[in-house]
Order: structure tokens, then C-alpha cells, then sequence
């Protein structure tokens, strides 16, 4: 019985920690804001090192009320579990609420820890979310100076800055 007890716990801690995990991973190509927690980051995007926007400023906070990014500290940074790249901070309107929950992410109801987000709200957006919602006419405004400089590698500047927040 005594090798059957470590095991245990060690199933238990897996399980609690599973639904977040699996749910973030299960992304894969599917934008689900609403979940995210993770521990490690992706090279270029933190650990101590300057992380850097779009404008190639210094990243800023995209928001703390509501706490937005992957990691949940207020900046659209992002790691390679992060299958949705949530480095794009976006002010939410209404339009692209409703469009989003069209297309099968409901980012204004509440559930667990998350709040809902209404417009108004700033809130780290999935890299390609935004894209298909800039060329569907139902992008929300960006804060350039808080949307992570690898959200190029999805969008064009271009597009980014057309629908800043201070153009």
C-alpha cells in the first residue's frame, strides 16, 4: 500500500491541474480566450528580457480590470502552449463580441473565474481572431503600444494601425 499513496497524490495534482492545461492546449487553432494559465515563456516574449510592441516601444499593460494576457498579468505576451498567440490587446465593441460568439467564442458570458467581457474592455485577442475579424469588417481597436511586436508575424502593421486605438 505504501507505493499505491504517491501515485495517488500524484494522479490527484494531475487532475486538478488538467482541465487548464488541456483546455489551452486543446486550442489548436481554435481562439478561447476565456482559458489561460500557464508558467513558462515563449523565447523573445519575457523572461527578463524587454518585451517590445508593435511600435517598437516598450510593451505596456493592455489591461488589469478585467486581468487579461496568457499569463494573467495584464500584457498580451505569450509561450509555445499558447496555441491561440493572445498578443494582440484589442478594446472590445459590441460588433466584435457578437461576431466572435458567432463564430463559437463567447467572450461576453460569464463562467468560473472568467468575468465576461462587455465593450469598452481591454482584453488580449487571439493573433488570427483579429485578422479574420479585421477582413470581416468586425475588428475592435488596437492598443498598438500593448500588442506584442510577434503579432506581426499574423497581421500586417498596416492593418494593426488602421484600427488603433489613438490613430
Amino acid at each position: 500500500m505504501g507505493g499505491v499513496m504517491p501515485k495517488l497524490v500524484v494522479m490527484l495534482a494531475w487532475l486538478s491541474a488538467a482541465p487548464m492545461v488541456a483546455s489551452a492546449q486543446s486550442a489548436s487553432g481554435v481562439c478561447d480566450e476565456a482559458q489561460a494559465t500557464c508558467a513558462d515563456s515563449e523565447p523573445g516574449s519575457g523572461g527578463g528580457s524587454v518585451l517590445q510592441s508593435v511600435a517598437d516601444t516598450p510593451l505596456q499593460v493592455c489591461s488589469t480590470k478585467p486581468m487579461t494576457g496568457w499569463f494573467r498579468d495584464g500584457y498580451c505576451r505569450t509561450q509555445s502552449a499558447d496555441k491561440g498567440r493572445h498578443v494582440v490587446c484589442a478594446e472590445m465593441t459590441q460588433e466584435f463580441l457578437d461576431f466572435t460568439r458567432r463564430r463559437g467564442n463567447d467572450l461576453s458570458t460569464p463562467r468560473g473565474r472568467f468575468v465576461g467581457l462587455k465593450p469598452g474592455d481591454r482584453w488580449c485577442l487571439c493573433a488570427l481572431r483579429w485578422r479574420e475579424a479585421h477582413e470581416a469588417g468586425r475588428a475592435p481597436p488596437v492598443e498598438l503600444e500593448a500588442t506584442h511586436s510577434s503579432a506581426l508575424r499574423y497581421t500586417s502593421y498596416p492593418s494593426l494601425q488602421s484600427a488603433a486605438v489613438n490613430r
